[in-house]
Parts: structure tokens; sequence; C-alpha cells
């Protein structure tokens, strides 16, 4: 389990070296010159997330999110009603509570990164609607929902929208918005989702007092964070420790959870009081310890449900832990949150779609060999549909939620520092283009098939040499890992490298991050395969079996064709001994079985004792396990490959 410590999201400015220890947040007394972050007597922001555009996708995440326009995402509304054109946030009489606001706040920032044409206007038709209908209380959104969450929800959407376009409607509708809620939520309080969701309406309200300054803004995410739960508390003084034996309650519920990451450091944000900032890394750490599953998120099958790979994680968990994340680098620097972003954004956030993204699961595991409909699972309430793949399986509610992971991931690569440069707070293919030192717009282009390769490549692009600091993040699993420019720098792991320089049009950056193989023992000891920042699991032959609905988008079983019940021969003292790295050129879809860029050989196995249960793989036995079976090749690939899956193995004794 990693401790989360308060690290550095101002590293000090030194000429071409690396910063040993980062200056935390609350020492930080620069404020960046060109993007908005938090004005007194809100805390420093460690950084400034860019406009929505300023970060733009190539070479594979370009391709996933053109996979994702022309998947769900961009054909939903010509057959799912609840977003359809009936929908009320278009004025219709159809679906007019949460569906609309969420489906918008992802399809919003796909637009503005894909520029594709028919999501442009699409876009510009939703959030148009509620810009042009707010009441002349201030209200917004259709006259029958009076759910203070769904239309907190529509508030994130219009930043977003704001960021990228500087829609001039934006600024007075949100004002008289959060107005009209001030006077309102003391006779009509939170309650239910909105009681546990409170911080992402808060959220909102602190980016609109960034750009306008009007206090008031901040007397309403008081409260807001007065009536809402309080999540600090329940993470600082933990008690869910086990999975319960049934039912489920609010406090628990796993989507809760994963937006609840950053309440605490919302509420931090608007008292200053330690102890807020305590309860964010209190949160994490328990977690991670009593739920915590192989892919970066936590079991929660609706609720909190134990550390076993049996149980499940809702889909919306994981978008919306991801969303939490996002923002608390933004909030606090530290790089063991960005460690713990890409782990969750590249293997449990693509193990939950098919390679085309026409269909999706509710609730994926760890453990994965078989996905049949049945009454019986070892999910606590959720039922015999939770782990299918399709359009709309369990609940509609993921359906409407799934399309915020890729985009706004990629929008928060990178972001900008106090001190006017940019910081690299996660890794992928893209372009960054934003302002730095004396108001001078510079390009850096990252040229990577990174998580699946150990090499990042930048180069600059500026009309004229600009000096200005540039962070790099190093991950904690990196050892040995270099930076170069016209020097070699050795960086430790876990932090941030400083480069402060004047840089030149055409400069180059060569970040090299060695992928060792890494052991993680798990539920009943377990082993779990890592390298870098990816997972690996068992390739399972997969027979995607349809049983419902039509040709252009059906539901599926999915079903294994070979067998899954491996026990792992593991030299655990020498794991890279134990596996071979075979790399293959990167085909699109990534994130297929058949199409893994990145493939470990082991031996294995067979352990005939270890069987299907409740429709999936029993609980792993505990290791060591024997077996008299010959010893066999298997194939492990990174998870969001593996839509069957064994991540969990039994290791074999001598």
């Amino acid at each position: 389990m990693h401790r989360f410590l308060i690290t550095a999201a101002i590293a000090t400015m030194i000429q071409l070296a690396v910063t040993a220890v980062p200056a935390t947040a609350a020492e930080a007394t620069k404020v960046n010159s060109f993007y908005p972050a938090n004005k007194a007597p809100l805390p420093q922001s460690a950084y400034s997330i860019l406009p929505l555009g300023a970060v733009m996708p190539q070479g594979w995440l370009k391709q996933q999110l053109t996979i994702q326009t022309t998947g769900l995402t961009g054909n939903l509304p010509k057959f799912w009603n609840d977003v359809g054109p009936a929908s009320a946030w278009l004025g219709g009489k159809g679906e007019g509570w949460e569906r609309g606001p969420y489906y918008t706040d992802g399809m919003v920032p796909l637009a503005f990164l894909t520029q594709d044409p028919e999501l442009m206007e699409m876009a510009r038709k939703w959030v148009g609607w509620t810009l042009d209908h707010q009441r002349l209380d201030g209200g917004i959104g259709p006259a029958s929902c009076t759910d203070w969450w769904p239309l907190g929800l529509m508030c994130k959407t219009l930043t977003q929208y704001y960021d990228a376009t500087g829609d001039a409607r934006v600024i007075p509708v949100m004002t008289k918005f959060f107005a009209y809620m001030q006077v309102e939520l003391p006779k009509r309080p939170l309650h239910e989702w909105a009681k546990m969701r409170w911080a992402d309406t808060a959220l909102s309200a602190i980016w609109l007092y960034n750009r306008t300054g009007n206090p008031a803004l901040l007397e309403v995410s008081k409260l807001l964070m007065a009536q809402g739960h309080d999540y600090a508390q329940q993470f600082s003084n933990f008690q869910a420790y086990s999975k319960p034996s049934q039912g489920w309650n609010l406090e628990n519920h796993g989507v809760n959870a994963g937006m609840a990451y950053k309440t605490p450091g919302i509420m931090f944000q608007l008292t200053g009081e330690a102890k807020y900032r305590k309860a964010v890394d209190d949160g994490i750490s328990n977690l991670d310890k009593y739920h915590g599953q192989a892919g970066g998120t936590f079991a929660a099958d609706e609720c909190f449900a134990g550390r076993s790979p049996t149980q499940g994680t809702e889909l919306c968990s994981v978008d919306e832990s991801m969303f939490s994340f996002e923002n608390l680098i933004a909030m606090f620097g530290d790089p063991l949150m960005s460690d713990k972003l890409e782990r969750m954004s590249y293997n449990a956030w693509p193990g939950t779609f098919s390679p085309d993204m026409w269909a999706h699961q509710y609730d994926q595991q760890a453990n994965q060999p078989i996905c049949r409909i049945s009454k019986e699972k070892w999910f606590i309430t959720n039922g015999g549909e939770a782990n299918l793949w399709g359009v709309e399986p369990q609940f509609g509610c993921c359906t409407a939620n799934m399309h915020q992971g890729w985009p706004k991931f990629v929008r928060h690569l990178w972001m900008a520092t106090p001190d006017d440069g940019l910081a690299a707070v996660t890794y992928g293919p893209c372009s960054v283009t934003a302002k730095v030192k004396g108001g001078n717009t510079v390009t850096i282009d990252v040229v990577t098939d990174y998580p699946f390769s150990d090499v990042i490549k930048m180069t600059v692009r500026t009309a004229k040499p600009v000096e200005f600091p540039l962070q790099l993040r190093i991950p904690a699993w990196a050892e040995g890992a270099s930076v170069q420019t016209d020097k070699t720098l050795t960086p430790r792991p876990g932090s941030f490298a400083t480069v402060s320089r004047l840089w030149s049009n055409g400069d180059t950056i060569t970040l090299k991050l060695p992928m060792k193989i890494r052991i993680e023992r798990r539920f009943n000891n377990s082993a779990t395969v890592l390298r870098g920042p990816l997972v690996y699991s068992l390739r399972i032959g997969e027979n995607w079996h349809k049983f419902r609905g039509d040709d252009a988008h059906p539901d599926y079983e999915l079903l294994p064709t070979t067998p899954w019940n491996y026990g792992l021969i593991l030299d655990e003292k020498n794991p890279q001994q134990s596996f071979e790295v075979v790399t293959k050129p990167l085909t699109e879809p990534v994130y297929s079985s058949k199409n893994a860029p990145v493939e470990l050989h082991a031996k294995a196995r067979l352990v005939p004792t270890w069987k299907e249960a409740r429709n999936s793989a029993d609980v792993p036995p505990v290791s060591p396990v024997q077996s008299a079976e010959p010893i066999q090749d298997i194939v492990l690939i990174p998870y969001g490959c593996a839509k069957l899956r064994i991540t969990e193995f039994p290791v074999l004794g001598e």
C-alpha cells in the first residue's frame, strides 16, 4: 500500500538540474500569469488546469478518442431515448434527471479534442439549450428537475464549454445559478445523491470564483459543505473494513466514493484546515487497503466489496475516480497521485470496454474468465447482467456516464506551473500549446507509445528562444530513470524533475522510464504482475456471444475458449527471470486481446482444484499451491487488452 505524502507541485527552479525535494503547495507564493488558479483566501493551487483544447491527443491516444466518437458516444443519441432528441435537457418531455448532464459531461470535451463536426454541433446544441433557457429566478435545466445533483453536474459541462470557447453566456448564467442556489439551499437542502456529491458542485463554484472573485461563491460552497456528507471524517475514521453481508448505503456506494476522493481536498480549499488534507491521503490509503483492486481502483458492486478479485468495480466508479485524481493533482501536485491516476486510466478504464467502444460492462472483475448472464454472482447487490457487455447492462447510469474518461484524461496530461512553466503530470502521446514566461506561446510535441513503451520524446516548438521551467514527473516505479537534454540527468523516482533553461525551436527532451517487472502480493497471497504503469493479465480465448439486441448494438456474453485456472511459476526474488518481454508494433484498436502491444511470456501449471464458482472464477486458493500438471507456456497481456482475464494468480510452491 502506498503512503500518499504531500509532495511537491512547485519545484524550485534549478538551471539544468533536477529538484531533489519539491516545495509543498502551502509554500508556494507565485501564481501563474496566464491560467486561473486559486485566488485568496483559498490555499494556493499546485498547478493551473489548462483550457480544454490546450492539450490535444496524438498517436494511439488520438486514435482511441476517434474510436470513441464512432462508438457509443457518437451514436447514443440516435437510438437511446434517455439522451435522444426528446430529452428534457433539450426542451423535450423525456428523461430530465442525470442522464443528459452525464452525457454532456463527457461528450463536450470529446467533441473539442477530436474536432469531430457532428459532435461539435451536438455540444453546441446541448449546452446552448441550458444557456438559453435560464429561468428568471436563476434556475437552470428542466423545470421538472428539482434535484440539486444533476443541476450541479450540468455546471461541470458549462465550465468545460467555457474553457474551450469563451462563450460569454456561461459566466452570467453560472453566477445567477449559484446566487439562486444560495437563496434556495436553506429552504431546500441537499438530500440523497446531492448530499453525497456536493463537492462536484462546489468545484464548479470555486472554478467560477477563480475567474470572477465573487466572494458569494465561496459562501455557497461552504453552505454546500455544511449540508453535504463529511467524507473527510469517513475516510479518516474508516469503518468499512470488509465486504458487507448484504444491502448497500449511500456512504459506501462506489460511484459516490470515486467522486469523494477529491471531497476532502475541496474541504481543505474552503477551510485551509490540515485535517482535510490528511483525509485525502487517508481516503486513498484506506480504500486501497480494504477494497483495492489490481486495476488501480477499488471493489464496489454496488458498494464497497473487499479485496477479492472476484468482486466487481462499477464503470462509473472508475471514471469518477479518474476525474477526482486529475483535480487532486492540480490541488496538491503529488506525483504519487499521478502514478495512481495512470494505473486506473491505463488498466481499469479500458478494461471495461469492448475494443470498438460499442459495448461496456457495468461491473468489471480483476479475475474475470467468464461473463455469463446468471442469477448467481459474487456481487453484493448487482444482478446477473452486471458483467455482461452491451449498451445498457444492469443500469443505464454508466451508459450515460461512460464518456468522460478518455477526454478528461487527455486534457489533464499537462498543467501550468505557478512560475509560468509547464508540468507533464501524466504521460501519453499528445501536443500541448500554452503561454509561458513573458507571454510567449510554445508547443511541446510528445511522441511516445507509453505506457507500452518506456521512451518519451518531446520536441519544443517556439517562434523565438524563450526561457521557462519544465517539470517532468518521474513515476515511483521508474528506478534508473533519465532525462536527456544537452545533459543527461538522473532524477529520483517519485518526484518531479525540473529543467529550467532557454529553449529554442527544435530542442528535444528524451525521458527514459525503465519498466522493470514487479510483483504485488494480493488476496490470499496471490501474485499480480506489473511493468511500468501496466498491470498484466492472462490472455484467455474470447467467444463474443450475441444473445440479445439488434445487429447494430447487441449485448454479449463473453465466454472462454481456453483454460484459465493456472498457477504461476515465479522466482519472486528475481522476477525478471520469470518472464520474457515481447513487444509488438501498435495496431488499432490497441486495447484488444489480439492486438496487445506487449506480451509477457511465462511458465505455469494448471491448478485443477481451482474451479468455476458463481459463474466466474472461484476465489484464488491461498498461495503457495501444489500441482502435478505439466508445465505450460502462458501469455500475459495488459489488463485493459484482456476482456477475459486472470490478474491475481496463485503461485506454485516447490
